[in-house]
């Protein structure tokens, strides 16, 4: 049997692939994730990551651990949140946001649910545009987001992923590159990608929207963004291309556009994030754990 600060550490890891960030985000030093990470791996008996000096990595039977590790966590991690919420009247008012129509899709369910044990509760949930980034829990109009991770800012909180994605190029219908069955991320030198401008940090916007490709050929940058629709209108009119989501395709059809899976890039994980100081909220615990709920295992 797992460990509480065992299962912490693996799942953490896979999602940051970066020991000093995973260390940051529990809490521990990077030597103790380092050893916890051994232990776990000398106790299944063959590496769960691939190490370097300049990166981590999942093996396949680390990936296929943490898929199937990641829903039975969640499903822990709610009901302890369930239980504590049963157990207290729950008031006062929430203001959810989120980016992606999945995301708002999760938001809305938890919201209905947690409505109806508790109707004394005022819950909004409301789209954040591309380019506000985090700026809506640090600005104080948002009390939750969901959010693409990674998010690595020393005022606000992150939970568990709670959906992944893969991930594709959004190209032009008539680009060359569209009629491949799939690409890789060597295949973005010498496109223009299409990111988002405004407040997101440079952290995000390169894990999104890379500079370079893995081998160092440059990325280049094409016109900036404020929404989703102005990155589709973009793409279409052959202005450039763009990372992003494979369920997209259904959400965002368009004639112009050629959804191309991107084999070897990571998943896109998506999770919620809050500000710290307002963190001992029963309202927005029980919220989280509502969310666990509702998405899909």
């Amino acid at each position: 049997m797992l460990e509480r600060y065992e299962l912490e550490a693996f799942l953490t890891l896979a999602e940051e692939l970066h020991f000093g960030r995973t260390a940051e985000r529990l809490g521990l030093s990077t030597g103790r994730v380092s050893q916890t990470v051994k232990k776990l791996e000398r106790r299944v008996g063959t590496p769960l990551f691939t190490r370097t000096s300049r990166s981590v990595g999942l093996t396949p039977v680390g990936r296929a651990l943490y898929e199937d590790l990641l829903p039975a966590y969640r499903q822990l991690h709610t009901a302890l949140e369930r239980a504590t919420a049963a157990g207290r009247g729950l008031h006062g008012r929430l203001r959810a946001g989120f980016g992606t129509p999945w995301g708002g899709e999760l938001l809305t369910a938890a919201a209905d649910t947690l409505l109806a044990l508790h109707p004394a509760c005022e819950i909004t949930v409301r789209e954040v545009q591309l380019d506000e980034g985090v700026r809506p829990l640090k600005d104080g109009t948002l009390d939750v987001q969901c959010v693409a991770f990674p998010v690595r800012e020393p005022d606000l909180t992150t939970g568990p992923v709670v959906t992944t994605d893969e991930r594709v190029l959004l190209l032009p219908a008539a680009h060359p590159l569209a009629r491949r069955a799939s690409l890789t991320l060597e295949d973005l030198a010498g496109l223009d990608l299409i990111a988002p401008e405004g407040t997101a940090p440079d952290y995000w916007t390169d894990h999104h929207y890379p500079r370079s490709t893995p081998s160092g050929a440059p990325v280049g940058r094409g016109p900036a963004a404020a929404t989703w629709q102005e990155v589709l209108s973009h793409v279409s009119a052959g202005r450039g291309a763009t990372p992003g989501a494979a369920r997209g395709a259904a959400y965002h059809p368009r004639p112009g556009i050629a959804y191309v899976p991107l084999r070897d890039a990571p998943p896109l994980a998506y999770g919620l994030a809050w500000p710290t100081a307002t963190a001992d909220s029963d309202l927005l615990r029980a919220f989280v754990a509502a969310v666990g709920t509702a998405a899909p295992a």
